[in-house]
């Protein structure tokens, strides 16, 4: 099978096709014919060297989910997954591969009427920010900023934020066309990526979801209203400065609250369960799958090239060729 790897740290020009031997599933595991494969900001910095220090190390695989068919299953998990189609998490075995093994409990059916590329799209991204929004304690009514909006995770939130009947969706966006794109999405007001440019947009807001962080996290603490919630689903500017919470403190007043949020801290049946929803709603036609551009597996350079110049609007999917 072919396969992209991280041959050292670095830009994408670090990624290497390489052929490996077709593997085969342990107990609990089942292997996947993949026919889409999702490429996010997790990738890029594990490529990048951004986690060598939570164990991403060159020789590994990227890729955290796929779609295809399940091909072969392992001791102890039920045949009925044989010849079914799914989404799976495929944790550090990697997905950038035409066969991926992956843990048996990460499996969710695909309905008849999703395509492969549109369940890698929303996937893991839909399933973050359903959590995410959760964890922010968001309730109907309330007032939404989604920060770095145009990114996998930020299509879906605002869809999601929208569908859940939230007084206002703001996103922050690099231009007018993509801020276009999110208002047909559901967003009610754009700004630019320091929070400016709309003068009808609220002051400040119930929940901020923040897919960004990096130096200007900090200033928009000021955008919360009083019992107001920001929780962080991404670092992909970087992590914020080491004295960030020093802006809390000076609002003390407005009993604001800062989280992290990682869907490893969900336990898997309830990703499962929020994934098959998901999966469900898109097949009905109630949330869309944004996908950027469609690119054959041995581009995996090209889709980190455009990933690193920030062209992507949604997310990029690569289809194994098979020749």
């Amino acid at each position: 099978m072919k396969a992209v790897m991280v041959s050292a740290f670095g830009g994408p020009e670090v990624l290497a096709v390489v052929d490996l031997p077709d593997p085969h599933p342990a107990a609990g595991q089942v292997s996947i014919t993949t026919e889409a494969i999702g490429v996010g900001g997790l990738d890029s910095l594990i490529r990048s060297g951004a986690l060598a220090n939570h164990g991403a190390a060159p020789g590994r695989i990227l890729g955290s989910e796929v779609a295809g068919t399940v091909t072969e299953v392992g001791e102890g998990v039920d045949t009925a997954w044989a010849g079914r189609r799914v989404w799976a998490l495929t944790g550090e075995s990697g997905g950038y591969t035409e066969q991926a093994v992956v843990s048996a409990e990460t499996l969710v059916p695909l309905p008849a009427d999703l395509s492969a590329v549109d369940a890698v799209t929303l996937g893991s991204s839909a399933m973050v920010a359903h959590f995410a929004l959760r964890h922010a304690h968001f309730a109907r009514g309330e007032s939404v900023l989604v920060r770095g909006a145009a990114g996998g995770i930020g299509v879906i939130a605002v869809q999601l934020a929208a569908r859940a009947g939230a007084g206002a969706v703001a996103v922050t966006t690099s231009s007018a066309e993509r801020g276009a794109r999110l208002r047909k999405l559901g967003a009610t007001h754009v700004l630019d990526r320091a929070g400016r440019g709309a003068q009808d947009a609220p002051a400040g807001y119930d929940v901020i979801l923040d897919i960004v962080a990096g130096a200007d996290l900090p200033s928009f603490f000021a955008r919360l209203e009083p019992n107001g919630r920001m929780v962080a689903v991404g670092v992909m500017a970087g992590t914020p400065p080491a004295d960030f919470g020093m802006e809390m403190v000076a609002a003390f007043r407005k009993s604001m609250s800062f989280a992290t949020f990682s869907a490893d801290t969900v336990p898997a049946l309830e990703q499962r369960a929020a994934t098959a929803e998901l999966f469900t709603a898109a097949s009905r036609g109630e949330l869309v799958a944004v996908v950027h551009e469609e690119l054959p597996l041995e581009q995996a350079v090209v889709a980190h090239q455009k990933m690193e110049a920030g062209e992507v609007f949604g997310r990029i999917v690569l289809t194994p060729s098979r020749r």
